[in-house]
């Protein structure tokens, strides 16, 4: 059994990626929902950051990890670690502090697209110090392949840790869901059992990510961690976010009525994610111990590229093509490449059905977190 699990877990870091690349269904093209959420919770992070600076010592080398960085990372720097060190300049200049290091960690998943991540790292600080000026001091930035549900850097390093749509992907396919046949996730139909050993698995993986990063964020560091959920308690009904897996699993049980997948295929195929509620990353934050919860901010973004007001050149379809960006790898490697084509022409075709009739929207939550003394 032991082994069995350490097969299934090996398989989802081997497996797990966002689609790599920079073409037209790459992540780094498509992710216009992950930059959505950047956008929406720039003020918090941020004043996160400038909270913790103004209460410590200036570092030697202000240490900053972003977790699940993915490959749409010149985004992510230009946006997230541009916005944090602008916020720390403009402090440490009112302060009258000299210039400042920085160290910056990309982690992610050993097969993420890590080319793509450092050949925007030159371009990145060529413009952070354009922008800043050459006396901001120096940025280094490094690649960390690995799982965050694991130790990934030196003990009291860290001085503040960010991740964002990453922290609901499970470490593995929780055990004990073979009766959740002709569903992908947690849905109405799902057993009682199947929606327990989600949250079992859920529950096991943060309190393991929190252990961790106590032992690397150093005492009164920061961590600001905002992943998909959902509103309320329960975890299948008016559980918006699960909707878009409910439209795929439909997808697919379509295509096994129509003879191109295999029932057998579908019945063992699950999703390894869980969306949470704000009540149980509360609970389960208190339950470790080691941080001390700040903030709990809920708010949602539409599926609908034209209800956001930062939105690039995007349309309604691009709904579709950002969930094939992060699911396509999981679904290729279970039921093979050959479909994969005609499995998201006809999702593309149901959310845009659904996007007709009504408003469709997923949840996300984030939250703030200081380590607390070790003293």
């Amino acid at each position: 059994m032991e082994r069995e699990r350490m097969v299934r877990k090996t398989e989802i870091v081997q497996v797990l990626r966002m689609k790599e690349g920079t073409g037209d269904t790459s992540f780094a093209k498509t992710a216009y929902m992950a930059r959505q959420i950047l956008l929406m919770t720039k003020s918090i992070r941020e004043k996160v950051m400038k909270e913790l600076y103004y209460c410590m010592e200036q570092p030697k080398i202000l240490c900053i990890a972003d977790l699940g960085c993915s490959s749409s990372v010149e985004n992510n720097l230009m946006s997230v670690v541009y916005g944090l060190i602008d916020t720390i300049d403009k402090a440490r200049r009112e302060l009258g502090h000299g210039p400042q290091e920085y160290q910056i960690y990309l982690n992610d998943l050993p097969g993420n697209d890590f080319n793509t991540v450092f050949s925007s790292v030159t371009r990145f600080k060529d413009n952070l110090k354009e922008k800043m000026g050459d006396d901001f001091g120096d940025c280094f930035v490094n690649g960390v392949p690995g799982s965050f549900y694991g130790r990934l850097f030196p003990t009291n390093s860290l001085h503040f840790v960010h991740s964002s749509s990453s922290l609901y992907w499970l470490s593995q396919v929780p055990e004990g869901i073979e009766d959740n046949k002709r569903n992908i996730y947690m849905a109405k139909t799902s057993p009682p059992k199947v929606l327990k050993a989600y949250y079992d698995q859920f529950k096991k993986d943060i309190w393991m990510f929190l252990h961790c990063r106590s032992k690397e964020v150093v005492d009164g560091g920061k961590m600001v961690l905002t992943l998909l959920g959902r509103q309320n308690s329960d975890p299948c009904y008016s559980n918006r976010t699960g909707y878009m897996w409910e439209l795929l699993a439909t997808v697919l049980d379509n295509m096994v009525v129509e003879g191109y997948i295999e029932e057998e295929k579908l019945n063992t195929f699950n999703l390894p994610i869980y969306t949470s509620s704000p009540s149980e990353l509360e609970f389960l934050v208190h339950s470790e111990g080691s941080f001390a919860l700040d903030q709990v901010h809920a708010s949602e973004i539409s599926w609908d590229a034209n209800d956001h007001k930062n939105r690039s050149s995007c349309d309604q379809y691009d709904f579709a093509i950002c969930l094939r960006a992060v699911v396509e790898s999981l679904i290729v490697s279970h039921f093979g490449e050959e479909i994969i084509d005609e499995i998201f022409k006809r999702y593309r075709e149901i959310i845009c059905a659904s996007m007709a009739e009504e408003k469709n929207s997923v949840d996300y939550i984030t939250i703030s977190l200081t380590r607390k003394s070790r003293g």
